[in-house]
This record gives C-alpha cells, structure tokens and sequence, in this order.
C-alpha cells in the first residue's frame, strides 16, 4: 500500500509559521465524532499526539497535532455551524525515496492539503529505530504500533525521566530497564534507590526485587563500605574542612602536606614504585592523620616557653574531624571494617559494577535507610566510582556503565554551594565528560526547576510524564528545540505511565504509553484507607525510641 493510499485528507492549512501550523478540519470530518479508518485501523481526525502529513507538489512534512479547536459561525439561513482546526509543530519531511528525515527545510503555504496518516506510514517513519528491537511502550494514537527508541542515543548520551509525583516515574524506569535487558543482556546499570523500590527486604528478611533475581545485585549503603581513603583531596576537603573558616587555607594545605606524606609511606609499603599523588587511591590511617593535626596544634618548643608556627590553628578542624569520626551515620565512610588496606580495592570495585562472586547487570544501591544530610557523600561516592573505573578501564568502550539516580534533584541541586556541592560537580563532571569514556547517567526527578541545570543540559533526551506545575512545565518547555517546545503543553493530560518522548533516542516526538512493568516496583505510597481500617491500635514506642536513637531504619 503506497502513502498515498494509507492516508486519508482531513484539512487545509490556514496559517504557516517556522516554530508551527494552523490548519481547518474538512466539512466532511467537523462532526461531533469524526471517525475515520486508514488501512482498518479506526481513529478520530485530527486527535491531540497524532501525526499528520502536510503535502504540497514535492513537498511531504510530517506535524504532529498538538492542539483543537472549533470556532462557531452561522450560515446564510442563520444556522450555527462548527469550524474545526488544529494545531501543528512540524517535526521532518519525507523523502521521496520514503526516508523520513527530521528537521524542516521546505515549507508548504496556506492551502495545503493536510492528511491523517496510519500504521503504513507510522512504520515507514520508525523503521530504522526498529532494527534495535528495544521497545518501550505504544504509540497513544496507534495501540497496535510499539515504539523502539535508539538505545545508542539513549544510553550513550544521557537522558531525563521527568515528571510530578504519582506519574509513574517508578513504573517507567523499571520498565525501561526491563526492556533494556531484553534488548541488550550484557547491560551494565548502576542505580541509586532512595526510597527502596526497586529491590527490598519483607517482614521476613526475604529479598524482592523488580529486576529477574540473576541479574540484580542488592547493596544496602549503610551495609557498603566506602572507605575514606579513597576519596580524593576536594571530598576530603569538603568533609573536614569549612571553608567558611578564616583558617581554611591553612587546614587545607597542611592536609594536602600529610596526605602526600602518609601515601608515600603506603605506596613503599606495598611495592608501589610508580608516582603517587594527591589522589591516588591508597590506604592511609585516619588517626595518624588526626595525630598529625594535633601534634601541629599544640605544639610548643624550648620546654614549652615558645608556641610552633601552627598553634592553635587547628582548634576548628579537630573539632569537625572527631564530630564526623563520632557520628554512627558516617561509619560507613570513616569505619571500614572489610576495606581497611588497599588490596581491598579490587573486591570492592569487582561487587560495585557486577563482576564479584555473583555476577550481576544491575547494581541497586539502596540508599532508603540513610540519613538525608548524608546521602550527598554516598552519591558522590558512588558517581566517583563509576566515572573513575571506566575512565582507567583500558576495555572502556566495551563495557560501558550507565547510573540512574533516582529523585536527583535530592542531591544534585540546581543552588550551589552546601553539603551538595561535591556531589553536584561529580555528577556534573560526568555529564560533560562521561560520554567519552563509557559512562552515562540518567536522571530521574519530579521537580526539573530544583535539578541542576549543567546536567539536564547534557541530556539529549527526555521522557516526560504528566507535570501540571506551570514552573516545570516551561522549564521542560526551555530544554527541547524550539519547535518541538509547544508540545509540552500536552504534559498535564498525560495518564499515568504515559509519556511524551523528546529528543535524538526517538526518531520525532512521540506520545507513547510506557509497557506495564513486570513485576512492578514496590509502591512507597501509604494506603491511608486500609491503614485507617485495619491498622494496629498500638504501637512499641520502645522500639521507635530505640530505632532513633541507633539512626537505625527497618
């Protein structure tokens, strides 16, 4: 069946503009319910997030319906009558070998006739973004047609998940990392799991998870050790030092004196005969660390009549310092119980990107049970990690890593400075370099005006659920090109799943209803009306007591 016999013509174009189209339903489909079937396949005219072709002589322009309206007017016989049009944004031309190619150069003028096209047409236009099999939902203007995205723009070039709560955010990414299994079983994801959806422990101790049991990896963060020694001198920095402080330069350059000194002494120890620096990833004591600090604070010469050149200036430090050591809530970074030398490394390393004694694509890190203020540390760590491995891993392109961080805008904050800084120019780091060394990220977040703006920036593609906040809205609006930006008024109709896919992964913007996952996340949200029927009428405050007291989440 040619184009032309899979279509069918429903209007002319009343008004061109380069960012859109307007144009006027025919007579014959202005009722109250214009049906019409292309190929037996039944649809309304003109429905908002259908596609269109507008042709005049050689030209063929693909537009999407975003917007319709009708205009009363009466007759000569004084009879109301409906005028009906829509609204178009122009998203690419088809060739006349039939290869539909994205951006516009030829426009058509007012008269133009404008025709609903169906399935035959539809497949045309995503054929080559079929060949990747990797399928993640169905068009909402064609349910027997699935939507493949290109997982090499997708994953190659970082992506946004955005959307308000309840959209189905959660439902999206695990059924777009189901999918990427099935498409690709050598995926490599790390996620950051905040709320504890997407892999958990019952009542029972018996772990769940939304991912197939052998290919995830549970790690719990408060369990994972991250050992201070790996952090480089700015983390280090940041979690000792204040720079508020008038005595931060000093603070900061002596660390920087003890850490090469202390390095130094590890790396003759274990054989290392290379160069060691400021970063280097080795083991070194805490203590001796503290000690050294100390020693300079208070140290005093010729029987204690004259005070050393670093007296007193370490007052602030050793307080910041024994305050973080003392906090349960850091044990996980200050108290290494397993990776307390550097021949740990290699196991740690080997368990985070799923190459330990279980194999696993999936890494889900759950950060559920850890404390609001130190969550920036552990998503530093672990952003740190990703980057750093791939960036020294000679096998980089063929092992390529993507990390999901869940509810970003928690951690990577659009304000600068804070306890989010450190995290926030990782991330950020990754974003404009990552590409290059098989590192991508998505980010997933309800609230796209509070995320940073150098990250969203270098995402090249967006799947946005429902969002009614108007700030959000035009923020998204903002991100996409400007002729796909009217779109995203379509944003606070969309149903729950149901997304609008922006960007190079989708071969033209795309209303898609996202697959069902199965099986599902664990729901966060509390059952209010079951709770309140059938809910204990007691509690054991003992335990809610003793539980806050150890920073101890079950």
């Amino acid at each position: 069946m040619s184009a032309e016999q899979s279509s069918i013509l429903i209007g002319y174009l009343t008004e061109v503009r380069g960012d859109g189209m307007e144009a006027r339903i025919a007579k014959e489909h202005s009722g109250n319910f214009p049906l019409i079937n292309i190929g037996g396949e039944e649809m309304l005219a003109g429905q908002i997030g259908s596609y269109v072709v507008v042709r005049q002589k050689n030209i063929n322009l693909l537009a999407l319906v975003f917007k319709t309206w009708g205009k009363d007017r009466f007759d000569t016989s004084d009879r109301r009558m409906t005028d009906r049009f829509i609204s178009l944004i122009p998203v690419g031309e088809i060739q006349d070998n039939g290869t539909f190619v994205r951006g516009v150069r030829h426009y058509p003028t007012p008269g133009a006739e404008v025709y609903a096209v169906g399935l035959d047409e539809i497949n045309l236009i995503f054929s080559k973004f079929r060949d990747y099999k990797f399928f993640i939902g169905q068009l909402s203007s064609h349910k027997d047609y699935h939507l493949s995205l290109d997982p090499r723009a997708l994953f190659g070039r970082h992506f946004a998940i955005l959307g308000q709560s309840g959209s189905g955010k959660s439902w999206t990414v695990t059924s777009l990392i189901q999918n990427t299994l099935k498409a690709m079983p050598n995926t490599h994801i790390i996620m950051l799991d905040l709320h504890g959806e997407y892999c958990w422990k019952d009542g029972n101790g018996m772990m769940h998870s939304a991912f197939p049991e052998d290919v995830v990896q549970y790690v719990d963060a408060m369990e994972m050790e991250m050992p201070y020694w790996m952090m480089t001198y700015a983390e280090l920095v940041d979690l000792f030092i204040d720079r508020d402080d008038r005595g931060a330069t000093v603070q900061m350059s002596f660390m920087r004196e003890v850490l090469q000194q202390l390095k130094r002494k590890e790396a003759t120890q274990i054989g290392m005969t290379t160069t060691v620096s400021i970063d280097t990833p080795i083991y070194f004591s805490l203590a001796e660390l503290y000690m050294q600090f100390k020693g300079a604070n208070e140290e005093r010469k010729e029987f204690g009549k004259i005070t050393g050149p670093l007296y007193g200036q370490f007052d602030e430090f050793l307080i910041r310092m024994q305050s973080r050591f003392n906090d349960v809530r850091y044990d996980f970074l200050l108290k290494p119980k397993k990776r307390n030398n550097s021949g740990s490394m290699t196991d740690l390393l080997r368990q985070f990107v799923g190459l330990g004694a279980k194999k696993a694509n999936i890494t889900v890190i759950d950060l559920s049970s850890v404390p609001t203020d130190v969550r920036p540390a552990v998503s530093a760590q672990v952003g740190r990690l990703a980057y750093e491995f791939n960036y020294w891993n000679p096998r980089r392109r063929e092992f390529p890593i993507t990390l999901i961080c869940e509810e970003a805008h928690a951690y990577i904050p659009r304000e600068k400075g804070g306890q989010f800084e450190g995290t926030k120019k990782m991330m950020e780091r990754i974003a404009k370099e990552g590409r290059k060394y098989g590192v991508s990220i998505g980010v997933v977040s309800q609230r796209p005006t509070e995320l940073s703006e150098t990250m969203l920036s270098q995402c090249s593609s967006f799947i946005c659920l429902r969002t009614t906040n108007p700030d959000d809205q035009a923020y998204i609006k903002g991100l996409v090109p400007e002729a796909e930006g009217d779109l995203t008024d379509i944003l606070a109709s969309l149903g729950r799943g149901e997304a609008l896919v922006l960007g190079e992964a989708a071969p033209l913007p795309t209303r898609v209803q996202i697959y069902k996952p199965d099986p599902e996340p664990k729901s966060n949200d509390v059952d209010y009306f079951t709770a309140w029927r059938e809910g204990p009428k007691d509690l054991d405050v003992e335990e809610i007591v003793d539980l806050w007291r150890t920073q101890t989440r079950k």
